[in-house]
Order: C-alpha cells, then structure tokens, then sequence
C-alpha cells in the first residue's frame, strides 16, 4: 500500500492519502467519506484527473475532530456548523470534548456499576414489590436464571429454607424500614456519622437475613438504588423523594 497517494502528474509532492487508504487507517467506511464530501463537511485536498479523493494531514485533522463530535453524538449538521465557524477554536473544542467525554465515561462506569449490582443482586428488576411476601417466589426465580451461580446466590438460597412466608414478610419489611431511615436524614450531610451508621446498618441487615453483603456487592447496590427505574422510584415512595440517591451517596462514601 503506498503511504502517500500519487498526484495525477506522477509525483508525490507532498503526503497525500486515498480515500481507500484513509478509510483503512480510521476506521471511517469510504461511503461516509464520500457522503461527508458531498454534504460539505470534509472535502478532500484534491482530486486526480480521474476524479479520486485525496486528503491531506489538514484534511485528516478536521477528520479526527468530526470523529470526537460523533463520538459525542452531535448530529452531523451541527458539527458542520462548528468547524466552518470563523470563530472555531481548535484548542478550545478540544478541551470541551475532553470534558464531556469525561462525564460521558463517568456515565458508561455508572451503567457498568449499576450492570454489575443487577448480576450481584441476581435480579434483572427488582421493585420494592418484589419484597412483598407475594413476590419472593418470582424474585428467586429471577436471581436463580441469572445469578444463581455465584457463592452469594447460593448462601441466599441456603439461607431461604426452611422460612415461612411470615419471616419473609418481615426480613423485607425491615429493608424497608431501613429506607425510611434514610428518608428521614435525607436532606443531611452523607458523609455524617449517622448516615454511615445507617450504611452499617443496611450492610449488616444485608448480611444477617441474606447474603454476605461485602462492600463491592454494597457498592453495586448502591449504584442500583440510585441509578433510575422501578428501584430508584419505590425507595423515593418509601423514605421520600432524594432518599435513593441520598443513600446511594452514603454507601460510596462508605465504601472507600
């Protein structure tokens, strides 16, 4: 492959890519540089006689700058809009991409967390009417299909023999009793001391009634109560509205 595209005239005068060769060192498919060229977002530095597409560093420039836009899901006719601007600042865009792709990786690591507390947990939704006695039947079944491998699965399941329905009810009444705990000082400072006896608390209830809750299980767990959805809902229902995330905010703390 050559490395730099020869003019029409025969000679390489300066480094020049084909589309081919520029599709084949980023990734981008030569439709889409096709279709950027004709939609005025990348042009290339020139074209041969025979009409191919050659694209210079400069071209291949505002090419990495496109792909960090995209990256962040600006549509296409916006970022046209940013890099044609007279006013567009190279530097400046760069640190502004490095800035959101920061909270967009905070993002992923927060939706990898709460993933991993649904697999620790062995639920795949779980609402605080799963702790209703009607609901315990489904809520193993469930963690059983996806969960029920894991040491902690089984020491839940061990542990679930054996009990009646009535101290079932009150295993998971007091979880919710724990919540509403946290509902109570949810407009409190997380990193207090009562707020991390609480998370004590929780972990220990965790572990007394149904699995050793360690505190990687707890910090999945605590990304799960405030990671939206059915979980974030039931527990704002029971301790009031911020009690999921006051309490996610307390488990973090806890756990470092």
């Amino acid at each position: 492959m050559m490395t730099a595209a020869e003019t029409s005239t025969g000679r390489s005068d300066c480094m020049l890519w084909r589309v081919n060769e520029v599709s084949k060192l980023t990734g981008v498919s030569i439709r889409t540089l096709q279709y950027y060229d004709k939609i005025g977002l990348l042009h290339p530095a020139k074209y041969t006689d025979a009409g191919y597409r050659l694209y210079d560093d400069t071209a291949l420039e505002t090419l990495q700058q496109i792909l960090l836009f995209r990256e962040l899901e600006f549509p296409l006719k916006d970022i046209k809009k940013i890099i044609s601007s007279p006013d567009f600042d190279r530097r400046k865009a760069l640190e502004q991409q490095i800035e959101l792709l920061t909270l967009k990786k905070e993002h992923i690591e927060n939706l990898i967390d709460l993933a991993k507390g649904i697999k620790l947990l062995g639920v795949k939704q779980l609402t605080f009417d799963a702790f209703d006695t009607r609901k315990i039947d489904e809520y193993a079944a469930q963690a059983k299909a996806s969960w029920g491998t894991t040491p902690a699965y089984k020491e839940f399941e061990e542990r679930a023999k054996g009990r009646t329905k009535e101290e079932d009810r009150k295993i998971y009444q007091g979880m919710i009793d724990i919540f509403g705990e946290f509902g109570r000082i949810r407009n409190t400072d997380p990193a207090s001391e009562d707020a991390q006896a609480l998370v004590k608390k929780l972990q220990d209830y965790i572990t007394e009634h149904m699995y050793t809750c360690t505190k990687e299980i707890l910090r999945s767990l605590g990304k799960m109560y405030a990671g939206g959805g059915d979980f974030t809902t039931n527990i704002d229902k029971m301790g009031g509205e911020g009690t999921a995330v006051f309490a996610s905010q307390a488990i973090e703390i806890y756990c470092r």
